[in-house]
């Protein structure tokens, strides 16, 4: 059985094949997807597991280098974006982007992590980088 932190084993599949650049995205439950692009559909129930749990978790196992989160949180889920800012290691670049621009980016994503979060706006995309 895997030591690390994430046990999903499609999701420790998907990251351990990801290349510089790569994009990932964390969606909550209402999250549009793409035809064209796979959801790994984490979504029990509501809130289970929470977007914020789920980001930890793939944070643990993937190397990122800039992460892009809709703009609408702060406004929309201030408390999300205040609990969300205090979990974002201080050392990666964050940029927001307007909804509709997350939503044309995550088109080009791997993959779209599918959450059981009900907070608005709690999606981000993370770019991969490289650990050397």
């Amino acid at each position: 059985m895997k030591k690390t932190t994430l046990l999903h084993a499609e999701l420790s599949r998907l990251i351990a094949s990801m290349g510089h650049k790569d994009l990932l995205v964390i969606g909550d439950a209402g999250l549009p997807v793409p035809p064209s692009v796979p959801v790994i559909d984490l979504a029990l129930r509501q809130g289970v597991p929470s977007f914020l749990t789920t980001l930890q978790t793939v944070l643990s196992e993937l190397h990122v280098e800039e992460g892009i989160i809709d703009t609408e949180m702060a406004t929309v889920s201030p408390a999300m974006r205040q609990t969300f800012e205090r979990a974002w290691p201080a050392d990666v670049p964050l940029r927001d982007v307007p909804h509709a621009t997350l939503q044309e980016i995550a088109g080009t994503a791997r993959a779209v992590v599918r959450t059981g979060e009900f907070t608005p706006y709690s999606n981000i995309v993370l770019v991969a980088g490289v650990v050397f």
